[in-house]
């Protein structure tokens, strides 16, 4: 396969390829922000129940998701760095085994689904109500999640090549088809017969698939860098190895803040649980925050990854220092913003006078961790394009459970609620300092690094 011109991500200016490539996924991931509070209003209006049982479900979810992004990571690096380099049949050996792992990626789930959700639920609570919404609702999830995986396999596709403004078209169809059917197949609307918890699980595989769908048709018709064929779908062990070395550390980054949760969650109920309820509220909000940035990052990883595998070190400084600067610039908007109206903010949420008196305080602590936080993630992304996953991990690991959770249990014993907030922005300082570390180390051995690959 030969390519006469090179990819933009080699060739564009990088402040604009920056806001090219990643504009459409910060748009997308703010949907989606949108989308995870209006879904679970809609939940909720069955009843709390029902809204306990989707929460009940989401480490598993989550997990999921982070099998299907964290491999996405990892191809797209690999993807974007074999262009980089102009080895084009193996970038097309890479997309079709991206494919095949995410068919099998599918494969385990369907079996999760089919034969643990009933004890998965068991295991946290003996209330047959919960039992029975979280089974019909994680089975649906996981039975159907062809179209979750599909819609991210082809996505991470579309990216690696920049193709973004595609991938924002099927997120943002995906989320809006989700969001239309919710209500519809809950409530038995326009005719529909009204299916409950099911409904609402119906309407996400339904956004999923025809995202996928999309997503597959983009691929087909767009996407010239690469070519998707049925008989190159199959196991390819450099390949797989490549993918996962990247991959590995990512979806276990992602699956950390499942078990960060849990354990926050179990030292705030000591106190009371509107506690609870605060932390819960803050993760809603900050992802209107951290949201944007993870898209941008989303869209350095593969310019980092392409510029490397070309040996262009200039372009990859200069994306790292833009992307810092808008890092940056978006967490103190947000700072601003907690500090400034935190009980508007709270109030979104129809917050009780003892979760105003609880909340506001929180607000203002906690969002001290965002400027902090915006670098490290900067240098998280920086890294796993540069195929230095491992060191993502470290990061995550130390900002969401190394520090943080000792921290919050070593504060928790001073019996003021007030004091376990402030193990956010501390852990934030610890992982900044480790983020100055390798980032110094990757930059001394950036030149070499390159030269080795070559």
């Amino acid at each position: 396969m030969e390519v006469q011109t090179e990819n933009k991500m080699g060739t564009m200016p990088i402040n604009k390829l920056l806001v090219n490539i990643s504009l459409p996924m910060v748009i997308s991931m703010l949907v989606q922000a949108c989308y995870n509070i209006v879904d679970s209003i809609f939940v909720s209006w069955i009843n709390e129940y029902a809204l306990t049982a989707v929460s009940l479900a989401f480490p598993l979810q989550n997990f999921m998701i982070a099998v299907a992004a964290g491999t996405g990571v990892g191809v797209n690096a690999l993807l974007s760095k074999r262009l980089g380099e102009k080895r084009f049949h193996e970038a097309n050996i890479a997309a079709n085994t991206a494919v095949f792992l995410y068919i099998c990626n599918y494969l385990v789930f369907l079996i999760l689904g089919m034969f643990i959700a009933e004890f998965y639920f068991a295991a946290q609570t003996d209330i047959p109500e919960i039992i029975e919404y979280g089974k019909t609702y994680l089975f649906i999830c996981t039975t159907f999640s062809f179209g979750m995986f599909g819609q991210f396999c082809f996505e991470r596709l579309l990216q690696s090549t920049g193709r973004t403004v595609c991938t924002m078209i099927t997120q943002l169809i995906g989320a809006i088809i989700n969001l239309i059917l919710d209500p519809i197949m809950i409530f038995g609307l326009l005719g529909f017969p009204k299916m409950g918890i099911a409904g609402a699980a119906i309407a996400t595989v339904i956004g999923q698939i025809v995202a996928m769908l999309l997503a597959f048709f983009f691929n087909k018709r767009m996407n010239k860098e690469i070519s998707l064929s049925l008989k190159l779908v199959r196991p390819h062990g450099a390949t797989v190895k490549a993918i996962y070395i990247v991959a590995v550390p990512s979806i276990l980054m992602q699956s950390i803040g499942s078990v960060m949760t849990f354990f926050m969650n179990k030292i705030l109920l000591g106190f009371v649980s509107t506690a609870a309820a605060v932390f819960g509220v803050y993760f809603k909000l900050q992802s209107f925050i951290f949201m944007p940035v993870f898209g941008m990052t989303n869209g350095l990883i593969p310019i980092v990854a392409y510029n490397f595998g070309a040996g262009y070190k200039e372009r990859i400084i200069q994306a790292l220092k833009s992307s810092i600067k808008a890092a940056v610039m978006i967490m103190l908007l947000g700072l601003l913003i907690a500090e400034i109206i935190p009980g508007q903010l709270l109030l979104l949420f129809n917050a009780s006078e003892q979760m105003l008196e609880i909340g506001i305080p929180a607000l203002r602590i906690l969002s001290l961790s965002y400027i902090f936080a915006g670098f490290s993630i900067i240098c998280s992304s920086l890294f796993q394009g540069l195929g230095k996953g491992v060191y993502s991990l470290v990061l995550s690991v130390v900002r969401q459970l190394v520090v943080l959770v000792p921290v919050a249990y070593l504060l928790s014993l001073t019996g003021k609620l007030e004091a376990i907030w402030l193990s956010f922005p501390i852990a934030e300082i610890a992982a900044l300092l480790i983020a100055i570390f390798y980032l110094k180390k990757i930059m001394k051995s950036l030149d070499q690094m390159i030269k080795n690959k070559n």
